[in-house]
């Protein structure tokens, strides 16, 4: 489509076309939504933009999104320490909030294992997380990894290398279905889920 239409609706369209999840018919259709708007109505998602990038950073304990050095959860005191919940990004954590079943902190690892994409280990937050079980009294990690390939090679990996603690580490059970994502299970079903978890190193 490049040249078909003025430099600045292309560049819109190309920007757009760089999120994940929208192909170039759906950057075309939200470039064109954005130009037949009023001007207040642009400039208020720009400012939203602006304004959460600059006031948002990741949680300096679990890296889940915060606007504090903590994030709402990790800063929480009624929250169950002893227990983590390590899953792959933050919309992950709003999944699980919904059970009501889960009261400790959580983990994000920003990611997932990924060799042909050369995504590895190095490239995740599974070393903070090591520090963190070193550090605080850590008595069972729960991976909540997504329910496919990149999801279960990780957790396995994870299993590994949380062996040494003697640390308990439990993944949910089959009540997901395999190849989906957390963001999209039920509460029921994820509740479920983290109730029945199994044991990974036992």
């Amino acid at each position: 489509m490049a040249g078909t239409y003025t430099l600045p609706v292309q560049t819109l369209i190309d920007q757009l076309g760089r999120l994940p999840g929208v192909g170039p018919k759906s950057a075309q259709r939200i470039a064109f939504h954005l130009l037949k708007l009023p001007a207040e109505d642009v400039r208020r998602l720009a400012d939203a933009i602006s304004d959460a990038k600059a006031r948002v950073q990741f949680c300096s304990r679990c890296f889940n999104f915060a606007e504090g050095e903590l994030c709402p959860i990790c800063a929480d005191p009624k929250r169950d320490g002893t227990q983590i919940c390590v899953v792959e990004e933050s919309r992950d954590i709003i999944a699980l909030e919904r059970t009501g079943e889960f009261r400790g902190r959580y983990h994000v690892l920003l990611g997932v294992m990924n060799p042909i994409e050369g995504v590895g280990p190095d490239q995740l937050k599974m070393r903070e997380l090591v520090m963190r079980i070193g550090k605080e009294e850590i008595s069972e990690v729960i991976v909540c990894t997504n329910p496919n390939t990149e999801g279960e090679v990780t957790a396995q990996y994870l299993a590994r290398l949380l062996e040494p603690f003697g640390i308990r580490v439990t993944r949910p059970a089959s009540g997901l279905p395999v190849g989906g994502d957390l963001e999209y299970a039920d509460e029921l079903t994820l509740g479920r889920a983290l109730n029945g978890r199994r044991a990974m190193n036992e």
